[in-house]
């Protein structure tokens, strides 16, 4: 009886900052009830200061360690913030987690090395290649930008990847050369790679190197793509004819 009256005479105090406010705490700007500063934890009844190691601050996080390194330092252990080792030559990401290169320069494990830029290349922004990239007309053999040999009648395409030179229109290639397409009567220029370099008119069929003329039966009538027929409505395909569907 007696351990009943002490407990309703002396309450403990709430975690959840719902009882009397405690020393270091301040009351909620919405709702009821209060929390510890910044700084401080809940423990029991009261607010705790936090141990903050140098070089850290308050997160005001009621859970893990209520702290976080500042800028340009890292936590060792989780007890300690050290200085975040940037070596000549770099500079502390924006992050402030990590560091990089400066221009002109490439990293080599913990230091930057120059980057030897080779005759006819620049500098690119690429962090994990060479960083360097041939001039236009030049690309890259063993560590140097030699020139690419173009054929005549042939263009260089520019691209990263893929073939460095394309031939001129009416040309196709053929053993590194660029060859004029061989163009037959009724057909024009047509650049489509897996073709002959040419297609044939409106009311032609390709047949081997030629265009001939599509003899196009009666009740038929050329497809979309022009070089082809088919039948019309209610007609259907007998013997090279449109013959009227039963």
């Amino acid at each position: 009886m007696a351990s009943m009256i002490a407990f309703v005479a002396f309450p403990v105090l709430a975690q959840d900052g719902s009882g009397p406010m405690p020393e270091n705490a301040e009351a909620r700007s919405y709702g009821g009830g209060w929390d510890c500063r910044l700084g401080y934890r809940v423990d029991g009844a009261e607010c705790v200061a936090i141990d903050i190691p140098e070089s850290a601050y308050a997160t005001g996080q009621s859970y893990g360690s209520g702290w976080a390194c500042k800028r340009g330092y890292e936590e060792v252990d989780g007890v300690s913030c050290v200085a975040i080792p940037v070596p000549e030559n770099a500079f502390l990401r924006s992050s402030g987690f990590d560091w990089q290169c400066d221009r002109g320069y490439q990293q080599d494990r913990e230091t930057c090395v120059p980057i030897v830029l080779p005759e006819h290349g620049y500098l690119t922004a690429d962090t994990s290649g060479a960083g360097w990239a041939c001039d236009r007309g030049f690309t890259t053999s063993a560590g140097a930008c030699v020139p690419i040999a173009v054929p005549e009648n042939g263009y260089l395409t520019n691209a990263g990847h893929g073939a460095e030179w394309v031939c001129e229109r009416g040309f196709f290639e053929t053993g590194g050369r660029c060859d004029p397409v061989a163009l037959p009567a009724n057909a024009f220029l047509d650049q489509d790679s897996y073709g002959p370099g040419w297609r044939c008119e409106r009311g032609f069929a390709a047949a081997e190197s030629a265009c001939v003329a599509i003899d196009l039966p009666a009740n038929a009538h050329l497809d979309r793509s022009g070089n082809r027929w088919r039948c019309d409505r209610s007609f259907q395909l007998s013997d090279g004819e449109c013959i009227l569907g039963r």
